[in-house]
């Protein structure tokens, strides 16, 4: 009676490749999906892009033919803080979607995946800030056909400002989104970054408000961001004062951004 070797009943099972993707995952597919999703929200385009432009008409178009100090036109100078508002709306927004996530169990499901928790993060601020852009460009191009008329470089240079700043409300929008419940997230933001806009010198001039209210100001997060949008247009330079405004938030927002998804992640 012969037997055979047991080398030959052993079958070899191939491991599977646990290799994980490149950049934690983060991808410009993922980007592109995600940035669809986004432009198909009609409230999210509504709010972000429709509501500054239209804003811009009723108030800006009045001044038309007005004069700042430096003899430039006081229409750009509202459109340039629309612009800010328009792309602090955007960030915001963006980055408050993961709240909505979080509650369909979304954020769960890719935690199972390759994808990484900072290449899901660095998705969700690269989405807020390409929308910020778009809200930049469209703000612009509605104030280029009303009329406004100011030299090119002004308008990159406030424009890139007015979307670089933006950056600290695409961390705002995060650090909301992991605090408040999905269903009250855009009930929370909205109030309050009209309330900024106020009193950070967008809506109105910081000037033209109580000596109180111009001191309190300068601590809010629009301060140093619309400082800066219009510091090319004003010709007043940039302060220090206005930097570390935008630095100072955008690290808070950051830091709280930071330890509320690490403190969401250890539920899984």
């Amino acid at each position: 009676m012969t037997t055979l070797p047991a080398t030959s009943a052993v079958t070899r099972t191939e491991q599977p490749d646990r290799r994980l993707p490149a950049l934690g995952g983060f991808a410009p597919a993922v980007l592109l999906i995600e940035l669809r999703r986004v432009l198909r929200n009609r409230r999210t385009l509504a709010f972000t892009l429709i509501m500054p432009a239209v804003f811009f008409l009723i108030f800006g178009l009045p001044e038309r033919g007005q004069s700042l100090d430096n003899g430039r036109p006081v229409i750009a100078y509202i459109m340039i803080s629309l612009a800010v508002y328009a792309a602090m709306v955007a960030t915001t927004s963006a980055g408050g979607a993961v709240a909505t996530e979080r509650a369909l169990g979304w954020s769960r499901q890719l935690r199972l995946t390759p994808l990484r928790p900072a290449a899901y993060v660095a998705t969700k601020v690269a989405t807020a800030m390409v929308l910020g852009l778009i809200a930049v460009v469209v703000e612009f191009g509605v104030g280029a056909a009303a009329g406004v008329r100011i030299p090119v470089h002004v308008w990159l240079l406030a424009g890139l400002a007015a979307w670089v700043g933006s950056l600290v409300f695409a961390a705002f929008g995060l650090f909301v989104g992991y605090l408040v419940p999905a269903e009250n997230v855009m009930q929370f933001i909205g109030p309050i970054l009209a309330v900024l806009a106020m009193f950070g010198g967008l809506f109105v001039p910081v000037e033209v408000l109580p000596d109180v209210l111009q001191q309190a100001a300068k601590f809010t997060p629009v301060y140093g961001v619309g400082e800066l949008s219009r510091a090319p247009l004003t010709g007043d330079g940039v302060s220090v004062a206005g930097v570390a405004n935008m630095v100072v938030w955008a690290l808070v927002f950051g830091f709280g951004a930071s330890r509320l998804f690490r403190r969401d992640t250890a539920r899984v």
